[in-house]
């Protein structure tokens, strides 16, 4: 696997209050980085390009960042195998117009792996106690690597391989509806409007793909209007 890392590594240093964010640029995301933010002093945050279908939500996540004032480093990873439809330009995204049991095409095998792993050696590095992730096991696509077991068993993994056993992964979403996120992330202010949840990148999203429609649940039961349309 191939992968590159963008921009001049962070200065390591041993201070207190610091906290690793996995952003995507989704409002899940976004609303985990908000959540950091108002429990660490210094969150930097880890935006993965790993050849997805478009680039929209590289620049949303670019954009949030440093909306919320943070330092962001963006991390270049290639599967050279394909294996989603996130990925793999040759496969149509699922339109679903209910979020089935099986899971979709749309799952990257390993992608949250190997996202927590590079997190991992990122704040070892930096001296950071804390990764964040905004995973979600309630309003999902069905995942393997969103439930709540996976997480357990990483955070024991973290115990166990790394130098000091103290870094450990939070996941604040996993348990929440996209109605209290929704929620969640307008009482914190999150800039809902630079945020990109679907998996196609057009002008507006699609509406139609699990994203979309997971999205307009959450908005829809929460009595909100979603400011991208």
């Amino acid at each position: 696997m191939q992968h590159t890392m963008k921009n001049k590594p962070l200065p390591c240093s041993q201070e207190r209050g610091k906290a690793v964010v996995l952003l995507s640029g989704g409002m899940d995301s976004s609303t985990v980085l908000y959540i950091a933010k108002k429990k660490y002093q210094r969150c930097i945050c880890l935006i993965f390009d790993y050849g997805q279908r478009h680039n929209r939500e590289l620049e949303s996540a670019k954009k949030i960042a440093r909306f919320a004032g943070c330092n962001y480093k963006i991390v270049k990873i290639i599967f050279p195998w394909k294996g989603s439809s996130l990925i793999d330009k040759t496969e149509k995204i699922p339109y679903n117009k209910k979020i089935g049991r099986e899971i979709p095409s749309t799952y990257v095998p390993g992608r949250n792996t190997i996202f927590l792993s590079y997190a991992l050696s990122f704040a070892e590095t930096i001296g950071a106690k804390k990764i964040f992730i905004g995973a979600n096991a309630v309003d999902f696509s069905g995942y393997p690597d969103c439930r709540p077991q996976y997480y357990k068993n990483f955070n024991k993994l973290l115990s166990v391989g790394t130098k000091n056993g103290d870094i450990k992964i939070e996941t604040p979403l996993l348990y929440k509806t996209k109605k209290e996120i929704v929620k969640l992330a307008v009482k914190l202010g999150v800039p809902l409007d630079m945020t990109w949840s679907c998996y196609t990148g057009g002008k507006k999203p699609c509406g139609k793909c699990d994203a979309c429609i997971l999205r307009a649940k959450g908005f829809k039961e929460a009595n909100k209007k979603d400011p991208l349309f």
